[in-house]
């Protein structure tokens, strides 16, 4: 990486922007990579503007390296007033916004963020993106519960050879 994008790297996590959950957000995406171990969660919140339904907020919470937080938090702030579909035609590579062009070895933080926020915007049932959030609901499971605890409906088939 060279020093010039890491100075970028470090700008962005001195003063990181939409970081934590949202209570009341009108979506949620969460997305995992299991080569790095690395977990992004992403809450949208929607507004009417000039009647259209904009992205009024957006934050995200990651475990996941510097570059991955520097990703969201930029990400966050470029989807900001944008349509659901203007935010999902956003490559991976503006998504990084003023980080600049990643390294090979980096695109993968930029496709996290991609990812959650496929996961949050791509149309699929209402119920199904809306999650309770912990701020609202002190019991309900957190972004290290939801990737740390194995899913009931697991079910393992043995194939004969």
């Amino acid at each position: 990486m060279t020093e010039d994008l890491q100075k970028r790297i470090q700008a962005a996590l001195a003063n990181p922007q939409n970081m934590g959950e949202m209570a009341g957000a009108d979506s949620i995406g969460t997305v995992g990579n299991a080569d790095c171990g690395e977990m992004l969660r992403l809450w949208v919140k929607f507004k009417e503007q000039n009647g259209k339904r904009v992205i009024d907020r957006a934050t995200f919470q990651s475990f996941g390296c510097e570059t991955a937080i520097a990703v969201a938090s930029l990400a966050t702030e470029l989807i900001r007033g944008k349509t659901a579909e203007e935010a999902l035609a956003l490559k991976t590579e503006e998504l990084a916004g003023e980080l600049g062009p990643l390294p090979p070895m980096k695109i993968h933080c930029a496709q996290l963020v991609e990812g959650a926020l496929r996961s949050a915007l791509e149309p699929v049932a209402a119920e199904t993106k809306k999650e309770i959030s912990p701020a609202t609901n002190p019991n309900a499971p957190t972004l290290l519960d939801s990737f740390s605890k194995p899913k009931e409906s697991v079910k393992l088939t043995f194939l004969d050879e």
